[in-house]
């Protein structure tokens, strides 16, 4: 079978057949208002904070009663970035907990590159204070690191532990949903740079997931270490949150499927909860609607009846073309280093999350990116999916689409 954008291969093909076996019924989404009904500790961190956060990488100038309105439903934990925005997202976030600062807790990032010095470090921080309008951060983690030598960086240790001392963050750790990301973790746990941290997890990185409905299948859960990091994390009591827990967040495919009030979303949220290993989600939260879809999962500790049938469904319409986070499996396949992972990653802001501006901004802080791909005619990546994706040929429909 020819590969297109978002095309299958033959095995990508019996895959989703086989996870669209299961039938489902007709469309329904419950958008009532909704409310927080569960907290839990963050690890070493002894912070409360709500089992499902408000993550702010929408949050844009003018959103500023859409915090609140989350605020008033019981979301008292918010996670931004320096770069959300170009620091909208911090000024946006600062002008709504105006007044409200004692009632939540705030993460924010930080791409602390493996060069990076104290004094640049602590200039950033009092950049994303100064947006915040506030003296501190309750957590302060390295971004999205993908290289174990952004966590060698001695000045990072140095800044954290001054930054601490200042009373100017209370705790600190790392982000990653990338490349490399089970090594970071490792050394990050090992070398107790962590009191929390944030990782991207969903029911799709899951090899239980895939045992359970594709035991049959060839199927390489290439991810199969994340579970292991995880329970690692909770014996050393760092904090867990997770991130891209909607494995690309195309709820519009799942409408049609949904029923008695319960939507794919909720289903992928009690999926992670209930893993014990896990102290809370964060997700990007747009508007009143999803606050109010989101929350109502909230307060799960197991799967509810029909949430197996409304994965399994989204798994199949995903099949082809969904880039597992922190895989990597395609990589070394390129002779000149496209980091075709990141790529996709751009795609998806654009493809599923409909933010094709941030995409374009993402793709375009990749450098070349995957401009080499115009004029490869060898396509060693091609077949280097063990998920069945086309890297070479998605890789090129990102360039076109995002340049």
């Amino acid at each position: 079978m020819a590969h297109d954008d978002g095309g299958l291969d033959r095995r990508t093909f019996l895959v989703g057949a086989t996870l669209a076996s299961v039938g489902l019924a007709a469309p329904r989404l419950a958008t009532a208002r909704a409310s927080i009904r569960d907290t839990r500790t963050l690890g070493k961190t002894g912070l409360r904070v709500p089992d499902i956060a408000f993550g702010t990488f929408r949050l844009k100038d003018g959103d500023e009663d859409l915090v609140r309105y989350a605020l008033d439903a019981g979301v008292t934990h918010f996670d931004t970035a320096e770069s959300y925005g170009s620091g909208a997202s911090e000024r946006t976030l600062g002008r709504a907990l105006a007044g409200r600062r004692d009632r939540c807790t705030i993460t924010t990032k930080t791409l602390a590159g493996a060069n990076a010095t104290r004094a640049e470090l602590t200039r950033g921080l009092e950049e994303s204070l100064r947006r915040l309008d506030t003296d501190h951060v309750d957590v302060y983690l390295n971004h999205a690191v993908n290289e174990v030598a952004r966590l060698e960086n001695p000045a990072w240790r140095e800044f954290v532990a001054d930054a601490k001392r200042q009373g100017k963050i209370r705790f600190a750790g790392m982000s990653g949903h990338a490349g490399n990301l089970i090594a970071c973790l490792d050394y990050a746990l090992d070398h107790d740079l962590a009191d929390t941290i944030l990782v991207a997890y969903n029911f799709g990185q899951d090899p239980k997931f895939y045992e359970r409905f594709l035991h049959d299948l060839d199927m390489v859960a290439v991810q199969s270490d994340l579970p292991r990091v995880l329970a690692k994390a909770k014996t050393k009591n760092v904090g867990v949150q997770t991130m891209k827990t909607l494995m690309g967040a195309r709820l519009n495919d799942m409408r049609p499927f949904e029923t008695n009030g319960s939507t794919f979303a909720q289903s992928a949220f009690r999926w992670v909860l209930s893993n014990h290993d896990v102290d809370g989600i964060v997700v990007t939260m747009p508007d009143r609607a999803h606050v109010d879809e989101y929350l109502a999962a909230s307060g799960a500790r197991t799967l509810a009846g029909a949430d197996g049938d409304l994965l399994v469904r989204y798994a199949s319409l995903q099949a082809g073309g969904y880039c597992r986070h922190g895989c990597g499996a395609c990589e070394p396949a390129c002779p000149v280093g496209v980091p075709i992972g990141e790529v996709l990653r751009a795609r998806m802001y654009a493809r599923d999350y409909g933010v094709v501006e941030i995409a374009r901004q993402e793709y375009a802080s990749l450098g070349a990116a995957a401009s080499a791909c115009l004029s490869c005619s060898a396509e060693p990546c091609a077949g280097s999916c063990p998920y069945g994706l086309a890297p070479n040929v998605l890789a090129r429909a990102t360039h076109r689409l995002l340049t």
